[in-house]
């Protein structure tokens, strides 16, 4: 009889469940995702316990495996799907010091994939590149670089961002340090032209005619804030150091002062390695064979720890598919989360996966996609899909007021080109979204910075990012009909006057880091 009882229970529980109306379930999620988040705990555990996560590296597969037993935990099927090869790097400890002609530890890293040094590391005196007028002249002074570290970056003129100077130059102080610093911009880049290479190439170039290493600072145009990206040599160590060190160096150079440093960058090579996406699945009942993709890039650079580009995107996709198993865990449309691998080097695991899946591309009823980092949701576009507006309106209809009305929505729009994993599934024609996020100084401070760091995330905004991802992909599932993917006649391009035509698939490259 108690046995009786438990299952009339646990049936009426279900029954429950499955007559909640949109405005019920959206209650329900709102209330799953502020009283019980999850997400301070992923945040830790992803960024502060796991790191960086560059494509080829360790981190990047404990990332994988990390994702894969979070699900479990959840009772969410998961697996690491892999669909190429990358070259297989570790970052060690890198440590820049200058030795002359004072000593003090100056603040870089070296970049990412780039050569190691010994433990003991390299002592050598720096160089800049100087103003000679083409590049037969410079096939004459490349000599001068051996036994040399290079400093390949134009010194910065000032390191206070522009809205510093706004607030509290005279306007003529302002207009003239921006005139002088379009001058200097202006005559690197024709130095560099001069030399017969680009600032991609001539890493290399340097390489060949015996430098020591390379040295540069890419500045973020913010305060404590620089770019961070790959080394661009195959034997050298390339490091980046801070605008402030960067300069002082540059200065004792250009003054004759000859400053010497020693630079010790360990690093391991680690052959071909694997590279993965992380699928999870929570199967559909009424309609399996059409699906819901919840889609985040899972690799990062390694200056910070890739907290806003993109550990809040998929830590928004993971809570949410935490909220829907346990207050929807029968969806009627399969819903499943994808965490790419290398969106960073041209959306290849997303590009993979359209490939190595047509039968999710077929079956697609909605993807969305978050990447722009920490801040909430503000702009939502058809993506070109002539129809976007009657789907997507509706189910916007259930998300609460407090979070719609901070989106603007552009209907049909244009179709995404390459910007975020969505554009792999626009460009097959499938119903794929942004869930574009406000700013919060994204491109200066933390894109692809030292800076991205788990402190600047504001989990507020990502929380309101989960409810209206959670509340969309429950009315997805619900909505009786699937979707439309008729396109609309796109819009003329201003740039060049010439009607916009859509985009076409892109293979990944699955055997990265040759080059």
């Amino acid at each position: 009889m108690k046995n009786i009882s438990l299952l009339l229970f646990l049936f009426s529980g279900f029954l429950l469940i499955h007559a909640q109306s949109p405005a019920e379930m959206a209650s329900a999620i709102e209330k799953e995702a502020s009283e019980n988040s999850q997400l301070p705990l992923l945040a830790h555990e992803l960024m502060d316990v796991v790191g960086p996560r560059l494509v080829g590296t360790p981190q990047m597969k404990n990332a994988h495996d990390w994702a894969v037993s979070t699900f479990a935990k959840w009772g969410i099927s998961a697996e690491n799907e892999a669909w190429g090869t990358w070259r297989g790097w570790e970052r060690g400890i890198t440590h820049i010091d200058m030795l002359s002609p004072r000593v003090v530890s100056l603040s870089g890293r070296q970049l990412a994939w780039s050569p190691g040094t010994s433990s003991k590391g390299i002592t050598a005196n720096l160089i800049t590149i100087p103003a000679l007028p083409d590049s037969a002249a410079y096939a004459k002074w490349m000599p001068a670089v051996k036994g040399k570290f290079v400093l390949v970056s134009m010194p910065q003129p000032t390191g206070r961002p522009d809205y510093n100077w706004e607030e509290f130059a005279t306007p003529e102080s302002f207009e003239k340090m921006k005139a002088d610093r379009d001058a200097m911009e202006d005559a690197w880049n024709q130095k560099i032209r001069n030399t017969g290479y680009n600032s991609r190439t001539i890493n290399e170039a340097l390489e060949k005619a015996g430098a020591a290493g390379i040295v540069q600072s890419r500045w973020s145009s913010g305060f404590g804030a620089n770019k961070i990206f790959s080394a661009g040599t195959k034997k050298i160590p390339a490091v980046d150091l801070s605008l402030e060190d960067y300069g002082m160096l540059y200065r004792l150079v250009e003054n004759g002062r000859n400053p010497l440093i020693k630079v010790v960058a360990e690093s391991k090579e680690l052959g071909r390695v694997p590279t993965f996406n992380t699928i999870a699945t929570i199967p559909g009942t009424e309609f399996p064979d059409e699906y819901i993709v919840l889609s985040a890039h899972f690799d990062s650079w390694d200056g910070g720890t890739g907290a806003t580009d993109n550990g809040t995107g998929t830590i928004t996709m993971m809570e949410t598919a935490r909220i829907l198993k346990k207050l929807y865990p029968n969806p009627k449309r399969t819903i499943i989360v994808g965490l790419w691998g290398s969106e960073e080097q041209g959306l290849n695991g997303s590009r993979a996966y359209v490939e190595d899946h047509p039968e999710v591309v077929e079956g697609l009823q909605a993807l969305f996609n978050q990447d722009n980092g920490t801040g909430r949701v503000v702009n939502l576009s058809g993506q070109g899909f002539l129809h976007a507006y009657e789907y997507l309106g509706r189910w916007l209809e259930a998300v609460p007021d407090s979070i719609t009305r901070h989106i603007e929505t552009t209907f049909p729009g244009n179709p995404g080109r390459g910007g975020s994993d969505y554009a792999s599934f626009v460009a097959m024609g499938a119903p794929a979204f942004s869930l574009s996020s406000l700013s919060w100084s994204y491109w200066n401070y933390t894109w692809h910075t030292n800076l991205d760091t788990s402190d600047k995330i504001v989990f507020d905004d990502v929380r309101n990012n989960v409810i209206l991802t959670a509340i969309l992909t429950y009315m997805a599932s619900e909505d009786p009909v699937k979707t439309s993917r008729e396109k609309a006649v796109l819009s003329i391009n201003p740039r060049t006057g010439e009607q916009r035509e859509w985009p076409t698939p892109r293979s990944p490259n699955r055997e990265g880091g040759i080059d």
